[in-house]
């Protein structure tokens, strides 16, 4: 039988681990058993992992139930979870059910109805706060602007793909890059699907403002060469205004209108091209460092226990 693998990211997701449960089983029904389920507990401080292990083998459908060893990132947790999948379509899925499960069988149904490798999901419409929505549009329409220009301007929170596109997307072992991001820069034949993202109902969010920054720069330093640019135009402006500073005080000078030197202007001079440098500095060592984790090898993620779950009868 052809398996579709759905891989669920878990992080402090205890309170809603029952009505997920109920809506894969859901799932598991229109998909006549063709479903297998990798839940990945991306060392989340609750209870989850110990309530899908308990849950688990009574559940109607294939599973399979991964812990690592600490809070590597979802995005390191869903690459976890396509490693031990073993079907040969593969979808994502949040735990929070923000997205809707129905999205996952529209996918299955693109992929093997459709000469589709991937299908992405773009929220068109977003049933929470006001204020996560603002933050929302302006952080995806950053993204599209210097990051990936392809995006939807909702962003993506869902993917689906075939084997051939899951096998070459593992072969992008990078260290501190953007999955999203990832998606697009490999091509292939892709579709995308819009949906309507539902507010959370159990729990807060792990996906802070803070994360979404080391996130939005992790994108930004693995695909673009903005940083390198803006400093560019930043040192080319800087010498320019410096030149015409040069010939205006020259001028002066010349001309004796400077009696006594500036000491004002020295000091401004001085600290705008030490933060330039510092600037400089922190761009060029941000590239570095990313290198040298990468060179590193070491893991991407560390699965401390595996378990498997044939299905209830």
């Amino acid at each position: 039988m052809s398996l579709l693998t759905l891989v669920i990211p878990v992080y402090k997701n205890e309170g809603s681990i029952q009505d997920l449960l109920k809506a894969v089983t859901g799932l598991n029904s229109k998909l006549e058993g063709a479903l297998e389920v990798v839940f990945v507990v991306d060392g989340s401080p609750d209870q989850c992992f110990e309530l899908l292990r308990n849950a688990l083998p009574s559940q109607s459908f294939v599973s399979k139930l991964i812990l690592l060893s600490k809070n590597f990132g979802s995005f390191m947790a869903i690459r976890t979870g396509l490693q031990y999948g073993s079907g040969s379509r593969f979808a994502v899925m949040a735990a929070d059910l923000q997205e809707p499960p129905e999205l996952v069988e529209a996918m299955d149904r693109i992929l093997r109805t459709e000469p589709i490798d991937v299908v992405v999901g773009a929220g068109e419409g977003r049933d929470d706060p006001l204020l996560s929505r603002m933050a929302s549009r302006l952080f995806w329409g950053f993204y599209r602007r210097y990051v990936v220009p392809e995006i939807p301007p909702g962003g993506i929170d869902m993917f689906g793909c075939n084997l051939a596109f899951r096998d070459t997307l593992l072969t992008l072992e990078e260290r501190h890059s953007s999955l999203i991001a990832q998606i697009f820069w490999l091509g292939f034949r892709r579709k995308c699907i819009t949906y309507t993202r539902i507010q959370r109902e159990h729990g807060k969010s792990a996906w802070t403002f803070r994360k979404k920054v080391n996130y939005l720069m992790d994108s930004v330093f693995s695909f673009t060469d903005l940083p390198i640019r803006l400093l560019t135009r930043v040192g080319s402006i800087g010498a320019g205004s410096a030149a015409l500073l040069g010939i205006v005080v020259a001028f002066a000078k010349l001309n004796g209108m400077i009696q006594v030197p500036g000491y004002a202007m020295i000091m401004l001079t001085v600290t705008f091209l030490g933060c330039a440098n510092l600037m400089g500095l922190g761009i060029v060592g941000s590239y570095a460092w990313r290198t040298y984790e990468n060179t590193k090898k070491r893991p991407l993620a560390i699965p401390m226990r595996v378990e498997s779950y044939e299905g209830a009868q």
